[in-house]
């Protein structure tokens, strides 16, 4: 009884792989495809900007290098502010304290302490961007950078670019099946990927502690971006060839 219970277990394992393999045996070959990539592109001009405003201080302890800190970061806040900005648009980036270390004959040595503190700034009028950074410079602001550009319109925009990226595979996906005598059928597959969005950066590290009050106003030049998206299509081929 023992010898037909483990044969009945063996044909209990080897049916369905007997199955799986009819299966694959009779099953049709995929239909003929063509595939192709295209890119698609569109530009925008950006309506918006950030920027990280920080402050960097340094003292004999930790205390006192957050303490100077703290007061000059106060200063640039309310510089800010008086400039407009709504104070929902300012955040801390970031905030640190650590020691100011060299090295003496291989040794360590910790001569004082650095506090940085940083804000970033939402911009919602491009115009403001250079005003924002001459108020910050003359209230304390001693690094300034993470300045960069973007558009409320990018989803509008990518989709722009995305359509033309469709067109342009189709297009061509035609103009081969009709080089072989055939036709072009639906699609199958459309694959889509952000090539990327380059967007102006500019990097400022004023140190200094404020600057002349008949100082130029800071040049701003937002310029256009591009926006880029690459799509795969998958198509189905009907026809002959020649």
């Amino acid at each position: 009884m023992q010898y037909k219970l483990m044969k009945l277990a063996a044909a209990a394992v080897l049916l369905p792989i007997s199955t799986a393999l009819g299966q694959a045996a009779t099953s049709a070959p995929p239909p003929p495809q063509i595939v192709t990539s295209a890119v698609g592109e569109a530009t925008v001009v950006p309506d918006r900007a950030t920027i990280s405003f920080a402050v960097e201080t340094r003292a004999a302890t930790a205390a006192a290098a957050g303490a100077e800190n703290a007061r000059v970061q106060k200063a640039v806040v309310a510089a800010l502010l008086a400039k407009g900005v709504p104070k929902e648009q300012i955040s801390t980036s970031r905030f640190s304290v650590m020691p100011n270390e060299v090295y003496d004959k291989g040794e360590r040595k910790v001569v004082g302490y650095v506090a940085r503190n940083a804000v970033t700034v939402d911009v919602h009028k491009i115009e403001q961007v250079g005003p924002y950074i001459d108020a910050a410079l003359a209230a304390g602001s001693n690094t300034i950078g993470g300045l960069h550009f973007y558009s409320t319109r990018y989803e509008e925009v990518r989709r722009e670019a995305l359509r033309e990226a469709v067109e342009r595979a189709r297009a061509d996906a035609e103009v081969m099946a009709k080089a072989v005598g055939g036709t072009l059928g639906g699609p199958l597959e459309m694959i889509t990927n952000d090539v990327g969005v380059p967007r102006p950066m500019m990097e400022m590290a004023m140190m200094a502690n404020g600057r002349a009050k008949d100082a130029a106003e800071t040049p701003i030049e937002v310029g256009e971006q591009r926006v880029s998206v690459n799509v795969t299509t998958r198509w189905l081929f009907v026809g002959g060839t020649r």
